[in-house]
């Protein structure tokens, strides 16, 4: 079984060094499809790091079309409930978060949640990082809801990892943001930011298409 090689988007990859790295990774998934196969597990991990490069250089189509034919694939091969599946919905999660797809980024988010708790159990790390379904929930306006998952993760953090753990206060600080969205809506300045990323995010969307394959 391979290993596969799990990758944390580079949130400044940008320009030239973003078009480097995608070069590579499309090198390194060309030779593994050519030596193992479109659904070896090595020729998998190859094309989840190209997803992940993709998406990182603002190629937002391209990464969609490849996550999902990886997704597709790993829950052929591998099962639903593989770890690498659920690698590869999570990065396909947080790329319909990108293109503002709120709702199917909630609905993969859920499933994301419910498998990790068959397979690991509630307290599991992986189980508690279930920050993509509250970020999804808040997106679509679900705040309460939204919050009541955020709370239950960081009673799970506290007692899992300890109170001055990282992951425990970024739960804790986002439960403000939660808790003001919760009693009050959206203020205006959160939905300024919201409607600019979107544009942005639009407009990324076109310059992907229009570039030559």
């Amino acid at each position: 079984m391979a290993h596969a090689r799990r990758r944390v988007e580079n949130a400044g990859m940008a320009g030239d060094d973003g078009r480097a790295q995608v070069q590579l990774d499309e090198d390194t998934l060309a030779r593994r499809r050519r030596d193992l196969g479109e659904d070896h597990p090595d020729t998998l991990a190859a094309a989840s790091n190209l997803a992940v490069s993709l998406r990182a250089a603002g190629e937002y189509q391209a990464a969609r079309e490849l996550g999902e034919d990886t997704l597709a694939r790993r829950r052929r091969v591998l099962g639903e409930d593989h770890p690498d599946t659920l690698a590869s919905a999570s990065n396909l999660v947080m790329l319909l978060g990108r293109l503002g797809e709120d709702q199917a980024a909630r609905e993969l988010a859920e499933d994301i949640l419910a498998g990790r708790l068959r397979v690991l159990g509630e307290d599991h790390p992986d189980t508690l990082a279930a920050f993509q379904l509250v970020c999804a929930l808040s997106e679509l306006g679900e705040h309460h809801a939204a919050r009541e998952l955020n709370d239950d993760i960081i009673a799970r953090r506290r007692r899992v990892l300890g109170d001055e753990h990282p992951e425990t206060i970024m739960a804790g600080a986002f439960d403000l943001i939660l808790r003001g969205l919760d009693i009050g809506g959206e203020p205006e300045w959160m939905a300024a930011v919201r409607e600019a990323s979107k544009r942005r995010q639009q407009e990324a969307r076109e310059l992907s298409e229009d570039e030559p394959g």
